[in-house]
C-alpha cells in the first residue's frame, strides 16, 4: 500500500495541477475509510476558497443528460475537443446509480472517449460504482471542486443512469443540457416530460445526413412543446438546437448557448443565488443520510426494526406509536 501523502501535499499538487495526485486526492474521497474521510475534508477545506463555492468566476458546470442511444459519450468527446482547441481546461464526470446492476458502464463510456481522454487539457473521470445515488451525488460534487482548484474551467457532468440521476445533476451544476433523438417515439415522452422542465437547453442530436430533415422538424415540435412549460423564473427560455457530433456542426451554438446563459444569470443574479441554493441543498441532504445512517447503525437497530415492522404489518402496532417507540429508543 502505498504512503499516504500529506494535506499540504495533496493541496499543493492539486493547486499545481498535477492530474496524478488529483486523482489520488478524488480516491480519497472516494474512499469508506475513517481516516481517509477525515484527511479528505481538510484537504478539500484548504482549496476550497479555489473553487466555484467561493469565487463565481472559477468554472462553468454543465450536466449533460439524454436517453439511452442519444449519443452523449459521442456528443461529450466532440463537444470537449473542440471546448479544448478555444484554449479550455475541461473535466469529465459522471454520474451512475444504476452502474451496480449494470456493472463497468463508466469504464466502457471513457473508452469510447478515445481521443478526449488523450488531451492534455481534459481529465475524464467516472464516479465509482456500487453505491446510493446519495452517495454518487456527494463524491461527485466533492470531485467538481478538486477538479476546479486543480483549474479547470469547464466541468461536465454526465448522467449515466436514467431516472433521478437526472435530479441530482441538476442540483450540481449551472446549465442542464438534454440531449434529444429525433423522432424516437411516444414511448419516451412521459420520462421527457420531467426532464424537460429541467432543462436550460434541448439539443437534438444526430442532425446529419438522412436525420438532418428529421432534426429540423423535430426542432420545430419541441419549441413549440416547450411554450407549453410554465416560466422558469430566472428569464431565461430553454432554445431548441440541433448539432451532430460526427460533423462538430453545431457544437459552437451550443457553447454560446452556454455562455449566453451564463451572462444573464449572473447579470441578473440567478447564477449565484442558484449555487448557494444547491449548497443548502447538498447541506441538508447530507443532514438526512447522516441522520438516517445513524439511526439504522446502532446496535441491535436492525433486529428491533424487524420485530416492530412484523408488529405493524399484522396489524398489532400502528405505525404512529411504532416510530415513536423506535425514536424513543433510539434517543
Amino acid at each position: 500500500m502505498r504512503n499516504r501523502l500529506s494535506t499540504d501535499q495533496y493541496t499543493n499538487g492539486i493547486l499545481a495541477g498535477d492530474r496524478l495526485i488529483l486523482s489520488r486526492a478524488i480516491t480519497l474521497i472516494e474512499s469508506r475509510h475513517p481516516d481517509d474521510q477525515i484527511l479528505a475534508q481538510e484537504v478539500l477545506a484548504t482549496v476550497l476558497s479555489q473553487t466555484g463555492s467561493f469565487r463565481s468566476d472559477s468554472s462553468i458546470r454543465v450536466g449533460i443528460t439524454g436517453v439511452p442511444g442519444v449519443g452523449k459519450s459521442t456528443f461529450i468527446e466532440t463537444l470537449g475537443q473542440y471546448l479544448t482547441g478555444l484554449g479550455h481546461k475541461l473535466a469529465v464526470l459522471a454520474v451512475d446509480p444504476t452502474s451496480q446492476r449494470s456493472g463497468g458502464s463508466l469504464l466502457g463510456d471513457k473508452t469510447r472517449m478515445e481521443t478526449l481522454s488523450m488531451n492534455p487539457n481534459a481529465y475524464i473521470r467516472p464516479s465509482p460504482a456500487g453505491d446510493s445515488l446519495g452517495g454518487v451525488g456527494q463524491r461527485t460534487r466533492e470531485t467538481m471542486l478538486l477538479c476546479e482548484a486543480a483549474g479547470f474551467d469547464i466541468i461536465l457532468v454526465e448522467t449515466v443512469g436514467v431516472g433521478q440521476s437526472e435530479t441530482v445533476v441538476h442540483g450540481m451544476v449551472d446549465f442542464f443540457l438534454l440531449l434529444m433523438l429525433a423522432g424516437a417515439g411516444d414511448e419516451l415522452q412521459g420520462m421527457k416530460r420531467g426532464i424537460m422542465e429541467l432543462a436550460d437547453a434541448l439539443a437534438i442530436t444526430k442532425a446529419d445526413r438522412d436525420n438532418a430533415l428529421h432534426a429540423r422538424r423535430a426542432q420545430v415540435e419541441y419549441r413549440n412543446a416547450l411554450h407549453l412549460f410554465p416560466p422558469t423564473g430566472t428569464g431565461w427560455f430553454p432554445p431548441v438546437l440541433t448539432c451532430s457530433a460526427l460533423t462538430g456542426d453545431g457544437m459552437e451554438t451550443v457553447w454560446q448557448t452556454i455562455l449566453d446563459h451564463q451572462q444573464q444569470t449572473t447579470s441578473n443574479g440567478h447564477r449565484q443565488r442558484h449555487r448557494q441554493a444547491q449548497q443548502l441543498a447538498w447541506f441538508r441532504s447530507l443532514l438526512q443520510y447522516e441522520l438516517a445512517n445513524r439511526f439504522y447503525t446502532q446496535p441491535g437497530m436492525r433486529d428491533r426494526l424487524t420485530a416492530i415492522e412484523e408488529q405493524v404489518q399484522t396489524g398489532t402496532l400502528l405505525p404512529v406509536p411504532a416510530v415513536q417507540q423506535l425514536l424513543h429508543e433510539a434517543a
